[in-house]
């Protein structure tokens, strides 16, 4: 039998249906054709990870993103500038 892989969006889909408490697990898992073990243990792995959405390291891991980007930027502009450089003292001028 083939084991079957679950996007991130499906397994979070279900999980919130799960969380939801509108149909019961055996009930999704009818639809959705899966075990459901599975559902209760991304309903387990859903409510584990929430503390960490509200986290302070979640905010800091956007505070290192827009600092790589400026870096990035910064190193472009450096790029550049030594292009222009370059094709000032060649004599090859665009």
């Amino acid at each position: 039998m083939k084991k079957r892989r679950f996007s991130r969006e499906f397994k979070s889909k279900v999980a919130i249906e799960a969380l939801k408490g509108i149909r019961t697990i055996r009930e999704i898992s009818v639809q959705y054709q899966i075990h459901p073990n599975l559902i209760s243990n991304w309903k387990k792995q859903l409510l584990a990870g929430i503390p960490e959405i509200f986290a302070e390291g979640h905010k800091i891991g956007i505070d290192e993103k827009d600092h790589k980007i400026q870096q990035l930027y910064q190193e472009v502009g450096e790029l550049q500038y030594e292009l222009s450089w370059l094709k000032k003292k060649s004599g090859f001028i665009s």
